[in-house]
């Protein structure tokens, strides 16, 4: 059947994209979910399921576009081996540099696919940054932390950001994804330790590893996170809108509140974009009632918590909290496309 019989546009590809998260992390990948559905014509994303209660909670959502990667199914003897000695989060750090061959060993069709953090937003199509990565002739696709200067972590945390990487089904895409999966088995803690952290200072050296196959994205100001959102946003005229954001720390801290931001002085320019997060967020959480999934919660603690309040009076808006209420007659999702 060639294009025109089925009315699409024979430039349109379908981009794949696959991310991973529990329960706790549902509406974050909802809410992500129809950003793509917004601002990419034609996708499929993969989610590797942690948990039987997020998988089950997705099969009752029925998504389109959406294909399901039980854990069980793909975890082999390596992964299993390792997993009892890392905590929830490192094993999820674990997992990411094998999510792209999950899904190439799934569909061996697919041409290339990007990972996805699942606090990930788009407000804008990832067009630019795919024919970046095509004019590159590159194999990889990675994503600079573009620190601001007073939030500069890297030599701790890493130059690049585990975000958005995207990895071509080609034998050059294979061998970073082999090195990096076995880094990761060896070791991927929270912590800092002799040169890395977790499954991210490994990409410290990959311009130059891997100096063939990997491509580091040069529009810095698509990609924007709490980190550098004032630098890239404020002062530059005319309001730009980025592609992607980032929305670290960003968490559902009690059934009616969630905590938009901590540590970071994002800038006004910043805040419409969190206010369309916290709009989206809601109608994610709205639609898990509608089908009856309660509000995942990510608690602070008490301390935790009355220390962040705190931090309001030394911090000028580096904490930012925003009530909410739940509309079941809402929905995060885009149109079907029939």
């Amino acid at each position: 059947m060639n294009a025109i019989e089925t009315g699409r546009p024979a430039t349109i590809r379908t981009e794949h994209f696959v991310t991973l998260f529990d329960h706790k992390f549902l509406p974050y990948g909802v809410a992500l979910y129809s950003s793509l559905g917004e601002h990419v014509p034609d996708f499929v994303l993969w989610i590797l399921c942690m948990d039987a209660e997020v998988e089950d909670s997705l099969k009752r959502l029925e998504l389109p576009n959406v294909r399901l990667i039980p854990l069980r199914e793909v975890e082999t003897e390596g992964l299993r081996a390792v997993k009892a000695g890392r905590s929830r989060g490192e094993y999820c750090w674990t997992l990411t540099p094998f999510t792209p061959s999950f899904v190439f060993a799934r569909d061996p069709g697919v041409e290339r696919v990007t990972y996805l953090d699942a606090d990930l937003f788009f407000f804008s199509s990832p067009k630019p940054l795919f024919d970046e990565f095509e004019a590159s002739g590159a194999q990889v696709l990675i994503t600079d932390h573009g620190f601001a200067p007073e939030y500069d972590t890297s030599e701790k945390y890493g130059k690049y950001c585990v975000q958005f990487m995207t990895f071509r089904n080609s034998p050059g895409g294979r061998r970073v994804l082999d090195w990096w999966q076995a880094r990761c088995l060896e070791w991927c803690f929270d912590r800092v330790e002799e040169g890395k952290f977790g499954d991210q200072k490994y990409l410290d050296d990959w311009s130059v590893r891997f100096a063939q196959e990997v491509h580091v994205l040069a529009q810095k100001e698509l990609a924007l996170a709490p980190w550098n959102a004032r630098m890239f946003l404020e002062g530059k005229g005319e309001a730009r809108t980025p592609t992607f954001f980032h929305f670290h720390r960003f968490r559902i801290v009690t059934p009616n509140q969630m905590m938009v931001y901590r540590g970071y002085r994002v800038g006004m320019e910043a805040e419409r974009l969190y206010e369309r997060y916290v709009e989206r967020m809601t109608e994610a959480l709205s639609l898990l009632a509608k089908v009856g999934i309660p509000v995942p919660v990510l608690p602070l603690g008490r301390n935790a918590l009355e220390r962040a309040k705190r931090l309001i009076l030394f911090l000028m808006r580096s904490i930012r909290f925003h009530p909410f209420q739940l509309d079941p007659g809402t929905t995060a999702l885009p149109p079907r496309k029939d």
